[in-house]
């Protein structure tokens, strides 16, 4: 959705290396964004993102203005059931079905054979490699690790609403997986223990306030129970005033082994 960081270049990078050809996409659905939601508000930097396109070599930047995307008339929309229904989906009615009808939109209109996502948003990723599977589109869908600042926070465009002060605490998101990670490390199963090391990490934060914390099938997003003796979603969303803010990772830790990722992200 534009206001490029270094999460999404780091996208372009891997499809520029292994593409004869690279098309970005910069849209800021409306129809993802619930009534309450920042929308108006969202960060729009076209001209900068167009800079740094063209830096990183990018062939084609598709830039389509709203009334293309969703003419007068437009009725038809992608729902992808089951995976779209906790987590995020719970918070936000409407979310992916937004998320899946602009991304089939996309897919349509440039023809990929290999599509890029990260896996800051792990849940969309599930729902996209869902909604390509069952509605046969003839490409791939690559998730890569997500790019994280020196602290450990995950780069987001949202990371500019914080304050300096929230800035400095939001780091928390990413220390309380790492939590739960090290308890998995160490022998441990059970759910809501991953969990509880989560919720104990952010409650010594007085800036962080825990949207949800979840230990989740990485296929399914089903959450845990009990103990489950395979890899397992770590995700939460922590708010920092009126800014949420979301991270996830898979357990056991392995961020750097992108095949991995994509095969435990939905895979189908």
């Amino acid at each position: 959705m534009g206001a490029l960081h270094e999460g999404h270049l780091a996208l372009v990078r891997a499809a520029r290396a292994e593409n004869a050809g690279v098309i970005a996409s910069i849209f800021v659905n409306p129809t993802q964004f619930g009534p309450n939601e920042d929308l108006s508000a969202y960060p729009r930097t076209l001209d900068a993102d167009l800079t740094l396109l063209e830096r990183e070599g990018v062939d084609i930047v598709f830039a389509p203005p709203p009334s293309e995307i969703y003419p007068a008339g437009f009725q038809t929309s992608v729902e992808v059931a089951d995976v779209s229904q906790g987590l995020e989906g719970a918070r936000r009615p409407g979310h992916f079905r937004g998320v899946a009808t602009i991304v089939a939109k996309l897919f349509n209109l440039t023809q990929p054979s290999t599509a890029y996502f990260g896996q800051k948003d792990a849940q969309q990723a599930v729902v996209i490699r869902r909604m390509a599977a069952d509605l046969n589109f003839p490409l791939e869908i690559a998730i890569l690790p997500t790019m994280r600042e020196a602290d450990g926070l995950a780069m987001s465009s949202r990371n500019r609403y914080l304050t300096p002060e929230q800035r400095d605490a939001a780091p928390v998101v990413y220390s309380a997986l790492k939590a739960a990670g090290a308890l998995y490390e160490s022998g441990e199963r059970d759910a809501n223990k991953l969990r509880a090391a989560m919720i104990d990490r952010l409650r010594g934060e007085p800036l962080a306030e825990s949207d949800y914390v979840s230990i989740a099938d990485p296929l399914t997003l089903i959450e845990a129970t009990g103990t489950k003796d395979s890899p397992v979603l770590a995700s939460l969303t922590v708010k920092f005033g009126t800014t949420r803010l979301l991270d996830n990772a898979l357990l056991p830790l392995d961020l750097n082994d992108r095949h991995n990722i994509s095969r435990n992200l939905g895979a189908v």
